[in-house]
C-alpha cells in the first residue's frame, strides 16, 4: 500500500489535483482511497458527484462510536473510496480534531483491511501545520509528502512552512518529502520562484500543470478532468504527474 500526503495552501488547487490523480490512477486499474483533511469536507466531491457524504467529525460527534465504516465512506468515479473528515462549527473546535478523528476511525474500523487499497492519498489543508493538521505526515499514515505551490509569494511562503515541519518531524519516523508540484498561476518569474524555493529546502520539482480553462469547465459539470474531458490535454497533463508521483515514491 502506498501512502501519500499532498499538503498545500488552500485556494492552491489541491483537492482539484488529488481528485484528478485519485481518478488517472483509478483508470489504471489501482485501488485508491481518498481522504480529505480540511474542514470545508469538499475535498471528493468531483469523485462522487451529488452523492451525500457525512463527514467522520459528524458522524463522532451524532452517534460517538455508534456507526460503521460504511457510513464514513462513499466510492466514487472509477471505484475511488472517499472520506472526508470534516470540522466543528465555526469558533467551536479545533479543524485538527477532524483530521485526526478521521483517521483513527478509519483504522479502528478495519477500513484498510476491508478496502484493500492499493494507493491513499491524504489530501491536507497546508496554511497550518500543526496538532491534526501533522496527523498525516506520523508514522503508519503517509510514506511521503508532495507540497503543492504556485510561484505567488503566499503559496510559496506555506510551502516552506510545510516542508520545515517536515524536516522537523523526520527523526520521528514520520513522512519524508517526496517533491515539489508546480500548479501554474502565470504569475512573473513563476518558474524560477519555485525552483528556488525548492533548491532552499533540498527538494525538486517533480511535475507541474498548467493553468487550464479545461479544469474549471471539468469543475463546473462536477467532474474531474480525467472523466469529463479524459481526451484533453490536461488529462494528459494529471496521468504524467500520476506516473511522477509514483516514480518519486520509489526514490
Amino acid at each position: 500500500m502506498i501512502k501519500i500526503a499532498i499538503y498545500g495552501k488552500g485556494g492552491i488547487g489541491k483537492s482539484t489535483t488529488v481528485s484528478n490523480l485519485a481518478a488517472a490512477l483509478a483508470d489504471r486499474g489501482y485501488k485508491v482511497m481518498q481522504i480529505g483533511c480540511d474542514p470545508k469536507a469538499d475535498s471528493t466531491s468531483m469523485l462522487r458527484g451529488t452523492e451525500p457524504m457525512r463527514t467522520v467529525l459528524d458522524l463522532v460527534r451524532e452517534k460517538k462510536d455508534d456507526f460503521t465504516l460504511e457510513d464514513m465512506v462513499r466510492v466514487g468515479y472509477g471505484g475511488v473510496i472517499c472520506v472526508e473528515a470534516g470540522g466543528p462549527s465555526p469558533g467551536l473546535g479545533c479543524a485538527g480534531r477532524g483530521i485526526i478523528a478521521a483517521l483513527e476511525k478509519l483504522k479502528e474500523k478495519g477500513a484498510y483491511e476491508k478496502y484493500q487499497p492499493d494507493i491513499v492519498f491524504y489530501d491536507v489543508l497546508g496554511d497550518v501545520v500543526c496538532g491534526g493538521f501533522s496527523m498525516p505526515m506520523r508514522g503508519g499514515y503517509a510514506d511521503k509528502v508532495f507540497v503543492i505551490t504556485s510561484g505567488e509569494n503566499m503559496a510559496i511562503h506555506a510551502a516552506a512552512n510545510i516542508a520545515m515541519a517536515v524536516e522537523n518531524f523526520k527523526g520521528r519516523g514520520y513522512a519524508s518529502l517526496g517533491g515539489i508540484i508546480l500548479n501554474r498561476r502565470n504569475v512573473k518569474n513563476e518558474e524560477e520562484k519555485v525552483q528556488e524555493l525548492a533548491e532552499d529546502i533540498q527538494s525538486r520539482i517533480i511535475g507541474s500543470l498548467s493553468r487550464s480553462e479545461t479544469v474549471q469547465e471539468a469543475e463546473e459539470e462536477g467532474k474531474t478532468v480525467i472523466e469529463a474531458f479524459p481526451d484533453s490535454a490536461m488529462a494528459e497533463e494529471y496521468r504524467a504527474l500520476s506516473d511522477a508521483v509514483l516514480k518519486a515514491m520509489e526514490a
